[in-house]
């Protein structure tokens, strides 16, 4: 087989070439490899991430899901043909190397493999605008058109691998606390949360829209399980080009029966400090110091609306009272760290957001703050249906539509609450990540559609 690279023809030994597996299989991952293991056979596969040729030396930086290690060709002990193959190749090429483990103080894992055997699944042609290593790529769509590419990126590796770490703490959180996992639909008749933020679709002859949260049916899910939980996507037609904003994000969404604003708060302190637990015990395993990883709060503090009304405008902001608390004005009074803000208005919150007691003007609500950036909101919720009815009547929404919601009222809903956790919010706060679209896989915003 004669394949192009660079301009010069170069002969590759045809039985290395190919995308069939056959009778490979990978033995040994890169986080298995140790010093121990010297004179030991093993089978590797994964990425090339770097190939630097010292003549009669050739080392191989071969990256896969665990981590990095070194494959190391040296002329008279390396058959040459495996030698002059691994020399030719691109970086991002996939391989896979049959070879004897050797002890190398230098190396990765203080290893390398002597290559025996090789087989060449892709052999890349173009070099990728950014490496592995690279850091900041000034311009974030170039990474995003090849996002699969920027995902190998070490920076992003580590994001993502916290991201999964942190959802499986979690879940491990709520299953502990007998939280039932549920899914709900995301394709729905009505808007949940009101306003124009909705993305209609055709469903069959119908309209319809993309879920904006699961609010309605976790509320209903409290009349048969108590307790119920569901990480999902959740959609908002926000035309927003901020670095915090995105149309689809995941969603970590939690209802509980027999409680109130105040348990939620719990569930979700206590949920923040199991995720900066697990993304410090993560960063210290691998080393990782790239990260801007919060201290682990005693408390999370808690301040209600119109105390930080009052702070802003003791520090010079027009705010009122009844006013949202956008982000300029909280940089004012100088809040860090994760904190609550609770009992806000009444009036702008969601149709199914309950008062507080002893003043209707105020709810029984609150946002989980980091800084300037909120991460969750959360609430009691109205379990009567007249009063349910009302504050639908009041915010203009036609009852017959929500006819499947409120149905449920008059078969003994008991008193719940609940919140939503925004997950790419949180890792931002839990890494420093400063754009949101590098706490998502594949970011969709006003102007993404693609990839």
């Amino acid at each position: 087989m004669v394949t192009q690279i660079n301009t010069r023809q170069v002969t590759f030994d045809e039985n290395m070439i190919g995308t069939e597996l056959g009778d490979w299989r990978r033995t040994t991952y890169s986080d298995q490899l140790d010093p121990s293991m010297d004179g030991k056979q093993v089978t590797v596969m994964g990425w090339i991430s770097s190939v630097r040729d010292h003549g009669n030396l050739v080392f191989i930086l071969l990256n896969d899901k665990q981590g990095q290690m070194q494959i190391t060709a040296k002329a008279g002990v390396c058959p040459d043909d495996i030698k002059e193959t691994l020399v030719k190749l691109k970086e991002q090429s996939t391989i896979a190397v049959k070879g004897t483990v050797k002890p190398s103080p230098k190396a990765p894992k203080g290893v390398e493999i002597a290559p025996t055997e090789l087989r060449v699944f892709s052999q890349v042609e173009k070099i990728a605008p950014f490496t592995w290593q690279t850091k900041t790529v000034p311009n974030i769509d170039t990474r995003l058109e090849l996002r699969a590419v920027d995902l190998r990126r070490n920076i992003l590796q580590h994001v993502f691998k916290m991201r999964s770490l942190v959802l499986k703490s979690i879940r491990d959180y709520l299953y502990e606390k007998q939280f039932l996992e549920v899914n709900t639909p995301k394709m729905i008749a009505t808007a949940t949360e009101g306003g124009a933020a909705l993305f209609p679709i055709f469903y069959y002859n119908k309209e319809a829209f993309l879920a904006q949260s699961p609010q309605l049916y976790k509320e209903q899910l409290t009349l048969s399980f108590e307790k119920v939980f569901e990480i999902a996507p959740i959609f908002r037609a926000e035309a927003s080009r901020t670095n915090r904003h995105l149309s689809e994000a995941i969603s970590i969404d939690l209802e509980e029966a027999f409680s109130d604003y105040n348990d939620i708060m719990g569930h979700i302190e206590n949920i923040i400090k199991r995720s900066i637990t697990t993304v410090k015990e993560y960063c210290e395993k691998t080393k990782s110091t790239d990260y801007k990883i919060p201290e682990i709060p005693d408390k999370i503090p808690q301040y209600t609306y119109t105390e930080l009304v009052e702070k802003m405008q003791n520090a010079g902001a027009k705010t009122k009272w009844g006013d949202d608390l956008y982000p300029s004005q909280l940089k004012k009074i100088n809040l860090t760290g994760f904190y609550f803000i609770k009992d806000w208005p009444l009036a702008p919150k969601p149709f199914y957001v309950k008062a507080k007691s002893d003043n209707d003007k105020t709810s029984e609500s609150f946002d989980l703050m980091f800084g300037d950036l909120e991460l969750s909101s959360g609430s009691t919720r109205i379990e009567k249906r007249n009063e349910l009815e009302e504050r639908m009547k009041n915010k203009g929404f036609k009852l017959d539509a929500f006819d499947y919601h409120l149905r449920v009222f008059d078969y003994g809903v008991p008193p719940h609450a609940g919140c939503g956790i925004g997950l790419e919010r949180l890792m931002m706060a839990l890494t420093g990540t400063e754009n949101i679209r590098d706490a998502t896989f594949y970011p969709r915003d006003v102007d993404r559609l693609t990839p």
